[in-house]
């Protein structure tokens, strides 16, 4: 650590250690040079030293105590190393101001920096820590002391930082000013001669002055715009600078160094290609103008938004008159909290933006701008407009969206330019239309996300000038807007609607999805109608006005009540796209003539069959969607020698589809996208599938399928085959196809597979997870090695042990990427965290991004461990999990953004009567649903705008513009997600919790991101894999759901079932007798352990390590430090005294140590070289130390058999009856303790005990990522290099024991088995019968998994 240099006495200084000089600094603050090293995952810098006992025992006395990290200037960015001379560690408290830090650090100024952005000078009176504690506080820390520790992480550089001297990139200072002393020649020809001259480029003009005269001698100015700047061929590193007309001016300029002659040629070539005379100096933290800028007197246009533009400087806001020309200034998001009046100077603005800076008002002087045309002033506090706005007569847009305007300003009547109404995100509790009548010139009013309620008629006069209206994410119950007789277009979303009246003369299209609408009038009928959307409404019919509009095209009445389709509707002669999904429609009319319709969706209704002449009559049909009904049968495509059926996607999923309508399909000889999961079809005729030649997606998922025809090869254009969870045993003819890309054949009998010599190259994925008969040959492995993309199942390794946890709970994971060409959602699954006593399971969605999903896929799960190892309560943990993965993000985590979701189970401790409790916490759209006796729990919120009221309306209170889209400054619609930083403080961190204990009733835990959701309602996605028996296939039904109902993004499910009851009970059964859950004895029946399922069963996707793993699981494969000579001495004794292992159901009664998972994250770096802790230098138990070397004991235990018979007897003394065991063998294992997966020999004989996966095994030739990468052998080996130079925790060793060692294994010769059989068989009879006394029972310490 740096020396510390202490400050004068006072209550700021901690105690001054005795090392320590005696200098003193005035401010009476401490300033610690420290020594910082870069972190090559390019997060934040990491501390190399620490604080010193002294320093840390005085930042605890008070929690109002700190320190704040004081950067040089030459650290521009968080990816900049910083020197031990340019980072400073100051202690101060809250109340300390920026002036006494200054004044200690002898600086003029402090500068602070958000999130890597823009840089602000602080005020003196500002308090730096105050501001750090407010910004933490803000994420969502509500803890003071952990907002301390917090502060005091030099990780939060990547957020919040502050800087001694204002930092600039070299990259800016080229845009804003170039400057240097060069050689100058004026004019084309040579009659001149080179000077050393002053050369400025700024803004839109060269400047050449004298060296010596530059401020007050003659000045040479040269416009650039329209000039040229050439190469100077017979001279090296000169350029040539002109400006344009017929008098145009030369100047030779002669650089030194090539990069000076690029800087400059690069910089005057942007500003000569302008048509118009325009400056961009955004995003430059500026205070004011360039001094040099004044003297580019053609400006027209001047962009200074987001900066710090400050009024009473030389280059302030008040100088900005001096452009004479200016016509068009941006000063938008400034924070400059008072209008600058002096911009009402500036006669010739005809565009004028404000906004975001806080204002509260307007001046009168405003109406001086006579030739303001664009006004904005969106993102203000402004309630009321002075009249002087008036005078702008030629004033046609004006701009005060997201303003504090609680009725319609009355100088919009003034304003008789405007056609536009402009209001949105403004506090309207009543709507006029009264008012609206005054305003003529008034055409498009736009009021969505205010607070409309009622609506006010004055009078029964008519509007007849508004033809467009917008009233979405309001709370109005009834609009009745007849009298507005010439509105063309409506849209009236997200309300509470019950009844909608309008006026159909010129109504073009109206959109009223998502209310409570029963009844919806339009009168007359809308002649000029051509779109209408009433989704998701209570409508049990389609208005007849609809039936009778002659120029619809599009009908959306999905998610309705409907019960018939009108044949007016379907035999429409302009309808063109028909949605009624997800109603209670049980026929379609027959239709009799020609229909144009193009697109049919009727998905999620009780039809058993469809019109016969559908096919035929609607012969411009191209999507058809009919999933989720009851077919049978399919009618037959239009007669004769020529087929007209244009015919291009037909999803029919989750039907009643038999063999029979595979014929119908060769109708369509144009299909490109065909879905026919889940179904009853048990065969695929290959003449049939042999005519699909323009096939390009073929789903036949959730069949009863064994093979796929041979003629699949003929179909040349197919890149998509999905045919998981049939009965395929033959590996299909794909690998022959040139344009094949993603192929699924999970959960299928597979044995074997012929492949070609080579593979084509557009393989991308390959899928063959669950088919548990599958061999693969090392020949196979090395050609798919080259997939993008392989996933295949994990082999049980022989030292493979059934966990304490696996029978609680099993997991399947499913992530598909849809029509997009990269997969941004990843997911995290440890079924054994934690030493084997709870599991995590995560879901994260980056959108559009792949980045932000992967990082936290591998970090999560650590945080978690070390904040559970903080805290005890599950809303603390938990939270702080996410804040602390959210700073983890580092620059990542600055401008991309992820919704993250994150299950923890685990034992319950405050609820006796459950073995598990569930803590859900979630930011953005990925959701969690428990079912519960068969019924939808759901465990998340849904972060998002138009879900969410009460996060839209704290983004609308903190001046955040909502784009039309409903996004936050046009980003994203989630409110609260990790990452994105620069949106703070509309976008946080801090997530949703939910608590639950987990029943025998609870049945499966679904994970989903927004695209399941959206598509599956959460009691449809329970039925359908509440019966499915392994994991893995029900998270592929999900996404194969999802995507056929219509989904075309990524999709990503992962299902957990849960087996909480005493039939999961994995006490070991020794003869002793189950504790209840209070600690007393109690009888328990002991069953057979459940057999495992498919070898998916536990592990979705067997060799994925980042959809399945956390960062922890892979350091804890490295294998262990401790020496692998194990004592084998008295092992009887060993094993008859041992204490029962204890599942989590049954735990031990008495409180014992409990050994945390390591986790590369943290490691304890505080541990002597003889193994001891050097804290209290105490021997860990069951550790013996040898000079360096370091031994571990190892438990040696019995392992209870499949058929082991239970007696149980009554005992006198006992207070419940106990089991007693009478096992008719005992089979030996040795186990590694302190492991995340534990490890158990390979029994004796076989047939006593079955072999169980472990889920952490990992495949043979590599592990996958999240973007479907493969890390190669080799790049695993140089993860186990770093993991094994890592300091070991403080119980003595880093042990990861899934590496095969020969020392662990019992091995027993065949020569020698059966004479091992009968000297075990002796040692049984001659073991006592009886159970041990208590006596001998309590002498013994009780244990879980420890070594003895």
């Amino acid at each position: 650590m740096g020396e510390v240099e202490p400050g004068p006495t006072g209550p700021l200084e901690p105690p001054e250690p005795p090392e320590a000089p005696a200098s003193r600094r005035p401010g009476g603050i401490r300033v610690l040079k420290r020594n910082m090293k870069h972190n090559g995952s390019r997060n934040c810098l990491n501390r190399r030293s620490r604080f010193g006992s002294r320093e840390r025992d005085w930042l605890r006395e008070d929690v109002k105590r700190g320190c704040v990290y004081l950067y040089g200037a030459e650290a521009t960015t968080a990816t900049t190393t910083a020197s031990s001379s340019d980072l400073h560690l100051v202690l101060c408290t809250v109340e300390t101001p920026a002036s006494e830090i200054c004044a200690g650090e002898e600086r003029e100024s402090l500068y602070l920096q958000l999130h890597g952005d823009l840089v602000r000078r602080l005020e003196p009176s500002e308090q730096p820590l105050q501001i750090v504690y407010d910004y933490l506080s803000k994420l969502g820390f509500d803890d003071p002391v952990r907002i301390q520790e917090e502060a005091a992480n030099p990780d939060l550089g990547c957020m919040i930082r502050f800087y001694g001297e204002k930092p600039c990139q070299m990259d800016h200072l080229d845009r804003i000013f170039l400057s240097g002393i060069y050689n100058v020649r004026k004019g084309k020809t040579q009659l001149h001669k080179w000077a050393e001259r002053l050369i400025v480029l700024c803004g839109t003009c060269l400047i050449v002055s004298s060296v010596k005269d530059c401020q007050t001698g003659k000045m040479h100015i040269l416009p650039l715009i329209g000039g040229k700047v050439e190469e100077v061929k017979r001279r090296q590193y000169s350029l040539a600078f002109s400006s344009a007309g017929a008098q145009a001016q030369t100047y030779h300029v002669s650089f030194e160094t090539l990069a000076e002659y690029q800087r400059w040629q690069r910089q005057a070539s942007k500003v000569v290609s302008q048509r118009i005379s325009t400056v961009d100096l955004s995003c430059y933290s500026l205070e004011e103008v360039p001094e040099h800028l004044f003297y580019s007197q053609d400006i027209t246009y001047l962009n200074l938004r987001h900066n710090f533009m400050q009024q009473e400087r030389p280059g302030g806001l008040d100088t900005l008159y001096k452009f004479s020309q200016l016509k068009g200034l941006n000063l938008s998001h400034n924070k400059l909290g008072l209008f600058p009046i002096l911009l009402c100077e500036i006669s010739t603005l005809t565009e004028l933006n404000l906004s975001c800076n806080g204002f509260h008002d307007l001046p009168s002087q405003i109406g001086n701008l006579l030739n303001l045309q664009t006004l904005c002033l969106d993102g203000n506090f402004l309630t009321i407009l002075p009249e002087e706005l008036g005078n702008l007569q030629q004033l046609s847009s004006l701009g005060i969206s997201f303003n504090n305007f609680n009725e319609i300003p009355e100088v919009y009547e003034k304003l008789t330019m405007l056609d536009k109404m402009v209001m949105a995100g403004n506090q309207l509790e009543v709507l006029n239309l009264g008012v609206l009548n005054r305003m003529s010139h008034i055409k498009h009013v736009d009021l969505r996300m205010n607070c409309l309620k009622t609506l006010v008629v004055e009078n029964l006069e008519g509007n007849k000038y508004i033809t467009h209206m917008d009233l979405r994410d309001n709370q109005l119950t009834d609009l009745d807007l007849s009298s507005l007789c010439n509105l063309e277009q409506l849209h009236c979303e997200r309300n509470q609607l019950r009844e909608l009246t309008l006026s159909g003369f010129s109504l073009r299209t109206l959109y009223a999805s998502s209310n409570r609408l029963t009844a919806v009038n339009v009168y007359p009928v809308p002649c000029l109608l051509t779109s209408l959307e009433l989704s998701r409404n209570l409508l049990e019919c389609v208005p007849d006005w609809a039936c009778e509009a002659k120029k619809i095209e599009v009908l959306d009445v999905s998610y309705n009540h409907l019960t018939e389709v009108p044949m007016r509707i379907l035999s429409s002669l302009s309808l063109r796209k028909l949605m009624v999904g997800h109603n209670h429609v049980q026929n379609l009319p027959v239709l009799m003539e020609h229909i144009p319709l193009e697109v049919l969706d009727i998905q999620h209704n009780l039809l058993t069959r469809l019109p016969e002449t559908l096919f035929s009559k609607a012969l411009n049909l191209r999507y058809l969607n009919a999933s989720a009904n009851s077919l049978e049968s399919l009618p037959s495509a239009c007669t004769g020698e020529e087929n007209l059926s244009m015919l291009q996607l037909l999803y029919l999923t989750n039907n009643l589809l038999t063999d029979q309508c595979i014929p119908v399909l060769v109708g369509h000889p144009h299909l490109r996208i065909l879905h026919l999961a889940n179904n009853q079809l048990q065969t695929f005729p290959a003449s049939k599938l042999n005519k699909l030649e323009q096939l390009e997606e073929l789903n036949l998922s959730g069949n009863k399928l064994k093979t796929i025809p041979t003629t699949i090869a003929n179909c040349k254009r197919l890149h998509t085959l999905v045919a998981h969870s049939n009965h395929i045993s033959i590996f299909p003819e794909i690998l022959q196809l040139p344009q094949i890309q993603f192929v699924d054949l999970s959960c299928n009998d597979l044995t074997e597979i012929l492949i070609p010599e080579a593979l084509p190259a557009t393989l991308q994925d390959l899928d063959l997870t669950g088919n548990t008969n599958l061999v693969l040959e090392h020949k196979t492995l090395d050609i798919f090695s080259h997939i993008t993309t392989l996933k295949i199942d994990q082999k049980p390794l022989p030292t493979t042990d059934s966990t304490v946890t696996s029978t609680f709970w099993s997991h399947g994971l499913a992530e598909m990427a849809g029509q997009r060409n990269k997969l941004c959602v990843s997911a995290l699954a440890v079924d054994n965290f934690a030493e084997g006593v709870g599991a995590v399971y995560g879901m994260f969605d980056g959108d559009r991004n792949e980045e932000l999903p992967r990082l936290l896929q591998c970090t999560m799960a650590d945080v978690l461990l070390e904040e559970v190892q903080q805290s005890i309560n599950d809303t603390v943990f938990m939270a702080n999990t996410f804040l602390v993965s959210h700073r983890k993000l580092g620059m990542a985590g600055q401008k991309l953004g992820s919704s993250a979701l994150l299950c923890y189970i685990r034992p319950d401790t405050a609820d006796p009567t459950s073995s598990f409790s569930l803590t859900v916490a979630n930011v953005g759209t990925c959701q969690a649903v428990l079912c519960r006796s068969g019924k939808p729990v759901p465990l998340s919120k849904v972060f998002s705008l138009e879900q969410d009221p009460e996060e839209a309306q704290r983004v609308k209170d903190q001046k955040a513009i909502i784009t039309e889209d409903n996004k936050v400054n046009g980003v994203t619609c989630c409110t609260r997600m990790l990452g994105c930083t620069y949106l703070y403080p509309w976008i946080l961190p801090k997530p949703h919790i939910s608590s639950t204990p987990l029943t025998i009733q609870d049945e499966l835990l679904v994970l989903g991101n927004k695209a399941l959701w959206e598509y599956l309602s959460h009691t449809e996605a329970v039925i359908a894999v509440r019966h499915v028996q392994d994991p893995l296939a029900a998270a592929k039904k999900l996404c194969t759901l999802a995507q056929s109902y219509g989904c075309q993004d990524n999709v990503g499910a992962m299902v957990v079932y849960l087996n909480i009851g005493e039939e999961g009970c994995t006490c070991e059964m020794s003869g002793l007798t189950l504790p209840g859950p209070v600690g007393f004895p109690s009888t328990t029946t002991f069953k057979d352990p459940p057999k495992p399922t498919t070898p998916s069963s536990s592990s979705g996707i067997a060799s994925e390590l980042s959809s399945e793993m956390s960062t922890s699981e892979v350091s804890s494969e490295v294998g262990s430090t401790a020496s692998d000579e194990h004592n084998t001495v008295g092992l009887d004794s060993g094993l008859l005294s041992r204490p029962e292992r204890r599942c989590s159901l049954h735990p031990t009664p008495t409180s014992g140590v409990i050994q945390r998972q390591p986790s590369c994250a943290t490691f304890s770096s505080n541990q002597s070289d003889n193994g001891l802790d050097s804290d209290d230098d105490q021997p860990v138990e069951g550790v013996i130390t040898n000079g360096s070397k370091v031994e571990v004991e190892v438990d040696i235990h019995c392992c209870r058999g499949r058929d082991l018979v239970n007696s149980p007897t009554l005992t006198e003394n006992s207070p419940t009856p106990c089991p007693e065991e009478h096992p008719r063998g005992l089979f030996f294992g040795i186990r590694r303790q302190n492991s995340v997966n534990s490890g158990i020999l390979p029994p004796v004989s076989k047939d006593k005990m079955e072999l169980q996966k472990s889920p952490s095994t990992s495949c043979l030739y590599g592990k996958k990522l999240s973007n479907g990468s493969i890390v190669p052998l080799e790049d695993s080996l140089n993860l186990i290099e770093v993991a094994t130079e890592a300091p070991r925790k403080k119980t003595g060793y880093f042990a990861a024991p899934t590496q095969l060692e020969p020392e662990d294994q019992f091995v027993v010769p065949r020569d020698l088995e059966e004479e091992v059989k009968e000297q075990m068989k002796q040692h049984q009879e001659s073991r006592p019968e009886l159970e041990p006394s208590e006596e001998d029972r309590t002498e013994l310490p009780e244990e879980f998994d420890t070594a003895l």
